[in-house]
């Protein structure tokens, strides 16, 4: 599988889980899920509102690409989340409209990148403000990579609160090879 296509796969998986994972978030209550639950960022809610921020931080870092992806335009307007723990939204609806929309901007983008595009170095600020020099591919993956964590997360509280989030598993998607 090339680099494009495996990015591709990425995006789609990261859209079927986000899908799945709202669905099921949806079936408790906004105090469950804005309950303390002592993880990393407190709560469901909080998890997947940090989920967002970090994907909308990466994606205005993957649109300083020398290529300029038109893909990543709306993502160019959004503001930046002043912290990776900022409330971008207070209900599981809200997050939830703008998670579908998000991932929607992910996959179109994931499909205009082309090889050579994934050879770049990326110049980009951390949210320190240190600058770091990187390799595109390389943080493309851990952007995908970062949402699978922390997804597992939030599939984990989700489970301790009785909730089926189905399969997750990265396999159901990848494509069958016959030889």
């Amino acid at each position: 599988m090339s680099r494009t296509r495996h990015v591709c796969l990425m995006a789609t998986y990261n859209q079927w889980m986000n899908a799945n994972v709202y669905e099921a978030a949806k079936s408790l209550s906004d105090e469950e899920l804005s309950a303390d639950k002592k993880a990393f960022f407190g709560s469901i809610l909080g998890t997947l509102n940090h989920l967002m921020a970090g994907d909308i931080i990466w994606l205005k870092r993957f649109a300083t690409h020398p290529a300029h992806p038109a893909t990543l335009e709306p993502i160019r307007r959004l503001p930046d989340p002043k912290s990776l723990d900022q409330l971008l939204f207070s209900t599981i609806r809200e997050f939830s409209k703008h998670r579908e929309w998000l991932d929607r901007v992910i996959v179109e983008w994931a499909r205009s990148i082309t090889e050579p595009e994934l050879d770049h170095t990326l110049h980009y600020l951390s949210m320190k403000g240190v600058a770091a020099d990187k390799s595109f591919y390389s943080l493309i993956m851990h952007f995908f990579n970062h949402q699978t964590h922390h997804r597992g997360q939030v599939t984990t509280l989700l489970s301790q609160a009785g909730v089926d989030v189905g399969d997750t598993d990265l396999v159901a998607l990848i494509p069958s090879q016959h030889y």
